[in-house]
């Protein structure tokens, strides 16, 4: 997928400051992180007072529509997009550094994008954010 294909892409300050503080961690070194690092490098980033309120950053919980492009179904998933160690397996909590996770972040309500998946190609529709922490007062999590 080209960057022309992609939605814009606006992230906090304090989450980039963050997520570029892990992945300079050396147990980070060995995974492919190359796509969550292009999407730091082709972001706007703002202060977290800035952020609006219908943006997907880190520790905002948000249900999607995951639709599988193969065989044209779709399912609604909340989902809280965690740093590594609070991703405990739970279905309800995905790792920035899972791809699925690189792809959310900066996200807006409306937007959509394709992601490849085993057995093919899935579509990720953000439908509503029930939490995002700047819009909770906590610009400083």
């Amino acid at each position: 997928m080209t960057v022309a294909n992609l939605p814009p892409l606006l992230l906090s300050r304090l989450d980039v400051e963050r997520i570029e503080a892990l992945l300079e961690q050396p147990a980070h070194h060995g995974l492919d992180t190359a796509a969550l690092q292009a999407e730091l490098n082709r972001a706007d980033v703002v202060e977290p007072a800035q952020m609006p309120a219908d943006v997907i950053t880190m520790n905002s919980t948000a249900r999607f529509l995951i639709v599988d492009g193969q065989h044209g179904t779709g399912e609604e998933r909340e989902l809280t997009l965690v740093y590594p160690r609070e991703a405990d397996g739970s279905l309800d909590k995905v790792s920035i550094l899972a791809p699925v996770g690189s792809a959310l972040l900066g996200m807006r309500i409306g937007d959509e994008i394709k992601w490849p998946a085993p057995g093919g190609t899935l579509l990720l529709k953000v439908l509503s954010i029930r939490y995002q922490p700047e819009a909770a007062g906590e610009l400083h999590r």
